[in-house]
């Protein structure tokens, strides 16, 4: 969500400009922060919403990152919204692990069943089947967890962008199925297609070798985090619970549904982080 696409800006420019600026600033605000602080950018998400109710692209946005802050209620009603305006499955496997989340893991299996989970494209497929293991594994089914994680996309010497996370998801199902020295390979192999560090397989290796990470380690840790975050303070805007645009209401309903948080407090945006919400429309 971090850059806005060509169909997010379509849909803010069917607003008046200064609430496009400002529709479009929380949602730039909301991807940049969704890794680092999953809150801050929930509450950024929240305030789009709030602002521009029948935009899809605000009720993804919200959707996400009410599921990465685990408001799966929340999460699940805002996709579905979503789904409802497009048409379209793309967050078909996170709804389904909203499901999970929500201790419906039968649900979930359903889904991954359902004619919806055969439209889907390959990368959307497999976190499909990643999230029917896990679904399997909270039934108590770990042998069918490991079976269903298996198969030619799981050997293919051939790495694509979800190859380390259908890995990793089969090295933990192994672990659970207490076969310990096959676990240690897939998280060693799901280490080596993981050039972008979207997983920890490599620290799930040193725990099973029996590393221990020291305390002066991890003190030192804290402090790279730390230096980060001043340098990413230009980056994002302190918020402010306590105030509220000064901008029209909007009606909150999307088929008939009220939304839940028309009294929630908003968020607010900086002058730097208002222009590159949109872009100027003569440009």
């Amino acid at each position: 969500m971090a850059d806005l696409d060509d169909d997010i800006r379509a849909e803010l420019r069917t607003l008046v400009r200064m609430k496009a600026q400002l529709v479009g600033g929380h949602l730039v605000m909301a991807g940049r922060l969704i890794d680092e602080d999953p809150e801050k950018a929930y509450k950024h998400a929240r305030t789009a919403q709030q602002l521009a109710p029948r935009l899809a692209a605000t009720r993804e946005a919200l959707g996400l990152t009410a599921y990465l802050s685990d408001r799966y209620a929340e999460a699940l009603a805002e996709l579905r919204a979503a789904r409802r305006i497009t048409g379209s499955n793309h967050q078909w496997a996170v709804m389904a692990d909203c499901e999970r989340g929500l201790g419906r893991p039968e649900k979930a299996l359903e889904m991954a069943q359902a004619p919806e989970a055969k439209e889907l494209d390959k990368g959307t497929q497999i976190e499909l089947r990643i999230v029917a293991a896990g679904a399997r594994r909270d039934l108590g089914q770990v042998d069918a967890a490991v079976a269903m994680l298996q198969g030619a996309d799981l050997t293919s010497a051939q790495i694509e962008p979800w190859t380390a996370r259908l890995r990793y998801a089969y090295a933990d199902a192994l672990l659970e199925a207490d076969r310990e020295p096959e676990a240690r390979e897939w998280f060693a192999r799901a280490a080596e297609a993981d050039s972008e560090g979207i997983t920890d397989a490599e620290e799930r290796i040193a725990q099973l070798d029996g590393v221990v990470f020291g305390e002066e380690d991890e003190l030192e840790g804290e402090r790279d985090i730390d230096d980060e975050d001043e340098d990413d303070e230009d980056l994002e805007d302190d918020f402010d619970d306590d105030e509220e645009f000064d901008d029209e209401e909007e009606d909150d309903e999307v088929d008939g549904e009220e939304d839940e948080h028309d009294a929630a407090p908003r968020v607010e945006l900086s002058a730097e982080e208002l222009e590159s919400g949109v872009e100027d429309e003569e440009q």
